[in-house]
């Protein structure tokens, strides 16, 4: 239940934002965190912080027409939702795929929000994103889309406003004809405008690690809070797109045997410990389903339609989408002996699922502060730029997990502050709205 003082702010939000599921989800989840916060630092309410960082700064939404490769016209719709500017320009990801609408867009720029300030770097919270479907588009399409995207969208950026990256369906092929588009209308090289670039124009080493190495790097710190670690763990892993890829990487360098990852038809389970070679080729190269693993590997099984979840573990990863695990999920993963969890997607954990592992005493990583690694490298990435350098792979690797050990000790000293021990969900909730708070009272009334 919420505490009286923002029950009445989360019946607001809801009001104002009808039909807009996950943004309810998000928000209401940092609301139920941060009364203790409200009693010990009452100007916040006198200011209302609460019911402003509720409220974007602005909404943007565009039409995309863009022609395909029989010369039809389609009319896709673009969005870019500018959350919080407190600490610094916004920052978050686009995302291309057909779920995406303006709730999802909220959603993830909420998150942003507090993401971004437990990074400890100055960037305000942001997303965007379209209901475009890149899958099966051919890479001339993608680029007439992205170059129709761009031409709207580079009214609203710039690399001291606005600096999107990507997200699920944008990687370096799409922000690259983003990129390209925004140069050519501007007639301005501004590198820090965009992130996730290719290191050819621009990008950071690490950038394509980061957001799985970082959720890797948090769930080893969690481990290691209570004596324990990575090494000789089982693991599982939901997606095997980018994030999934690189925390199965870490994991595995740190110790442990992944088993199981999966996408959205199924799941593979290898015993001997997924070869994570084999599913870069098939998924980054050859862009096909997860099933092709089980055909080439000796071994290995694949389970059309199955839960990956069901597979025992010691360790989970969730790196797919939001509210892909559930309580029954939760239930079964807790049965099975598993110790650990870190979002590496936003949101990928139901309420349901969080409760019953907190109530189990399963060390749990919130997505704000487990995948806080792919923002965290992108400033990096945006320092680079703007001081026209570029660093090694091992000194930004070094500095990802620098950063994720701070966030990690950010918010299990904020929990203990706060009366809470071990619970990261209110840690890194009040850590990162504390910060954003005390910058939006000493920038006046914005």
């Amino acid at each position: 239940m919420l505490h009286e003082l923002l029950e009445s702010t989360y019946d607001s939000v809801v009001k104002r934002n009808p039909g807009e599921a996950e943004f309810h989800q998000a928000t209401r989840e940092v609301l139920e965190s941060i009364a203790p916060v409200l009693r010990k630092h009452p100007e916040y309410a006198e200011h209302k912080i609460i019911e402003r960082i509720c409220e974007p700064e602005r909404q943007i939404i565009f039409r995309v027409p863009w022609e395909d490769d029989n010369g039809v016209v389609q009319i896709n719709r673009g969005f870019r939702v500018e959350f919080n500017s407190a600490l610094g320009p916004y920052k978050g990801g686009l995302r291309f795929h057909p779920s995406v609408y303006l709730g999802i867009v909220k959603f993830l720029g909420f998150e942003q929000i507090f993401k971004n300030a437990l990074t400890g770097l100055p960037i305000g919270g942001g997303k965007g994103g379209s209901d475009f479907d890149p899958k099966g588009r051919s890479d001339r399409e993608i680029m007439r889309f992205c170059q129709s995207f761009m031409t709207e969208l580079q009214r609203h950026i710039g690399e001291y406003t606005d600096v999107p990256a990507g997200d699920i369906g944008v990687g370096s092929r799409e922000i690259g004809y983003l990129f390209g588009q925004y140069k050519r209308i501007t007639n301005r090289y501004e590198s820090g405008v965009l992130t996730g670039k290719h290191l050819s124009f621009g990008g950071a080493q690490v950038r394509t690690e980061a957001t799985g190495y970082g959720t890797a790097y948090f769930v080893n710190e969690m481990l290691n809070a209570r004596g324990n670690s990575f090494e000789g763990k089982r693991v599982i892993v939901s997606g095997s797109g980018n994030v999934a890829i690189y925390a199965m990487e870490k994991a595995h360098q740190f110790g442990a045997t992944v088993v199981a990852c999966s996408d959205s038809n199924g799941y593979i389970y290898d015993e001997a410990g997924i070869d994570i070679e084999l599913v870069k080729q098939i998924k980054e190269v050859e862009r096909a389903r997860i099933s092709v693993y089980a055909d080439r590997r000796s071994g290995a099984k694949y389970v059309e339609g199955g839960r990956v979840w069901d597979v025992p573990c010691e360790v989970a990863m969730p790196c797919a989408t939001q509210n892909e695990l559930d309580d029954s999920d939760a239930a079964t993963l807790i049965a099975n002996g598993c110790i650990a969890i870190g979002e590496g997607a936003n949101m990928p954990c139901t309420p349901g699922a969080i409760r019953a592992f907190q109530e189990a005493g399963v060390a749990f990583g919130p997505g704000k502060a487990a995948n806080a690694g792919g923002v965290a490298t992108s400033a990096l990435e945006m320092q680079q730029n703007a001081s026209r350098d570029s660093w090694s792979f091992e000194f930004t690797e070094q500095r990802l997990r620098e950063i994720m050990q701070d966030i990690h000790n950010r918010c299990y000293q904020t929990a203990e502050e706060y009366g809470m021990p071990g619970n990261y969900v209110a840690g890194a909730n009040i850590s990162g709205f504390t910060l954003v708070a005390d910058a939006m009272i000493r920038l006046g009334l914005i």
